[in-house]
């Protein structure tokens, strides 16, 4: 047995212990206070611990079921960053820095600290917007605490003192589908639509793929009735796809935003994606950053990654041109099973 596929056996031998089943114990909400802790938009059975690796833009190994379209979880989070790449490109969001309300008046950033909101606030997760989306308020993610993050100083849920909007970090799932519901405005297009046009089609990604948001998140956009996506499945909703997609997303961005020849991404949008976040420099715009190496000791710190519940994994290595998917492995064995696939591709 070669050292790479030690690394698969480790993989395999470490699933998720969630159950496959989604009618079972599944999913993030189980674990929110009253009224919040029920679902509001769909979810469905999961695969198995599945995953693929690609070196130099070639697939080494896949396990699992790699073509299966399975829930990301947060991972959808990198794909809002991406779309806010894409607007900035387009000239849609010219400027991070701008407050969103006076682009985009009516939708929840017109008044105190939400009239203080930018769009990098929202990309960090340092906004600190205050108010109820899709019938869920804000403090339903208060002190939210999550695997690679500082522990929040109090009770899930519970309300506390608001800061000023760029202040506080907070991974915080209302804020994140309040910039769903930003980029829909921006667009005026459902942001499915955008993301395959601009993303998956570009990529050579398939067609197996669904991006979905709460049951009650239908708003009407350019004389249409749209649904408003989510930014990740706590509370369902949420992006299905497979790894072998999910690879080639990963793929463009190793390689500076190109896929097959052409310019998916601007190289400086991928860039800002990567500056560590000022108060808490182990995240960029909505993905995670192995900055001195605190998230991975194992890996570079120059690593970084798309993280959802489950566990879901996209991780883009540039020092040894790796991407590699993993879902649906237990989150406290990620980093030697890292560990393991970096040493087998250095030995390959």
């Amino acid at each position: 047995m070669t050292t790479l596929d030690q690394a698969i056996s480790f993989a395999q031998a470490h699933e998720s212990n969630w159950d496959r089943d989604a009618t079972g114990k599944f999913g993030v909400h189980l674990n929110d206070p009253p009224p919040w802790n029920r679902l509001y938009g769909p979810i469905h059975s999961r695969g198995p611990v599945s995953g693929v690796i690609l070196r130099d833009g070639k697939e080494l190994a896949a396990w699992g079921e790699p073509d299966r379209a399975d829930l990301t979880y947060s991972v959808a989070k990198m794909y809002l960053a991406l779309l806010a790449g894409v607007a900035f490109d387009r000239g849609l969001l010219p400027d991070v820095n701008e407050l969103i309300g006076n682009r985009l008046p009516g939708i929840g950033f017109d008044e105190g600290n939400n009239a203080r909101i930018t769009w990098k606030h929202l990309l960090q997760q340092t906004s600190e917007w205050q108010g109820t989306l899709w019938d869920i308020p804000d403090q339903a993610d208060h002190y939210r605490a999550v695997t690679f993050g500082e522990p929040p100083a109090g009770k899930k849920g519970d309300a506390r003192p608001l800061q000023a909007a760029g202040s506080y970090w907070e991974y915080n799932d209302v804020r994140i589908n309040q910039l769903a519901f930003a980029l829909l405005n921006l667009f005026q297009r459902p942001l499915p639509d955008v993301f395959r046009e601009a993303i998956m089609r570009p990529v050579g990604a398939s067609e197996n793929w669904q991006w979905v948001g709460y049951d009650n998140a239908w708003v009407d956009i350019a004389g249409k009735r749209v649904q408003s996506v989510t930014g990740g499945t706590h509370w369902g909703g949420g992006m299905s796809v497979s790894a072998r997609d999910q690879s080639l997303v990963g793929q463009m961005l190793l390689d500076d935003g190109m896929a097959d020849g052409k310019r998916v991404l601007s190289s400086e949008w991928i860039a800002q994606m990567r500056q560590p976040c000022d108060i808490a420099p182990y995240y960029g715009y909505l993905i995670w950053l192995n900055h001195e190496r605190k998230i991975f000791p194992s890996l570079p710190a120059s690593s970084f990654f798309g993280i959802g519940a489950g566990s879901s994994f996209t991780w883009v290595e540039p020092e040894h041109q790796l991407v590699v998917i993993v879902r649906w492995l237990e989150s406290a064995h990620a980093d030697a099973l890292f560990a393991q696939i970096l040493e087998a591709v250095k030995q390959a």
